[in-house]
């Protein structure tokens, strides 16, 4: 048998999930989803918790996009794509890929087509230049900003 919760027992428990890391409004509605809560009382603990600043988008934005850049290299394309996915503002989001600078996201993508490069096998320059070209679209990076970084890669003897 399913133990029921008062009120005040899922808030609690809700604040605890928030607490342990930054989450959106999006994610805290599925958990509460997960544990089987009522409409009316879901609204009640999301506003509780927006009000406390257990939920705070702008936060969760900053920090979503640090983390996706720095730890899983991703590029602002698909860094804004997860961000849209989980129902997010286009103003909160243009705002927290602002945070990026650009230096860092050049030297970024320099750093993994270089990684890239060691073991990559081609024939023919322009296969090389297609081949890490697709690759760093489907990381996520945009195609000027890819197309600035290969032209200062430095040239490597062929494989």
């Amino acid at each position: 048998m399913k133990k029921e919760y008062s009120l005040d027992e899922l808030l609690h428990k809700a604040a605890s999930y928030c607490s342990i890391s930054e989450h959106c409004v999006s994610e805290v509605e599925e958990k509460l989803n997960a544990w089987c809560i009522e409409c009316d009382d879901k609204a009640k603990i999301i506003d509780r918790l927006i009000a406390e600043d257990f939920i705070n988008e702008k936060r969760f934005c900053i920090f979503f996009v640090k983390d996706k850049f720095r730890f899983n290299k991703w590029g602002k394309i698909k860094i804004s794509y997860a961000l849209k996915q989980k129902g997010l503002s286009n103003d909160l989001i243009s705002m927290a890929l602002g945070t990026i600078d650009e230096g860092e996201y050049e030297e970024m993508l320099a750093a993994i087509l270089k990684t890239k490069l060691v073991g990559l096998k081609y024939e023919y320059e322009y296969e090389k230049q297609g081949k890490l070209f697709r690759f760093a679209q489907s990381r996520g990076f945009e195609s000027n900003v890819i197309e600035k970084v290969l032209r200062n890669l430095p040239q490597t003897v062929k494989q």
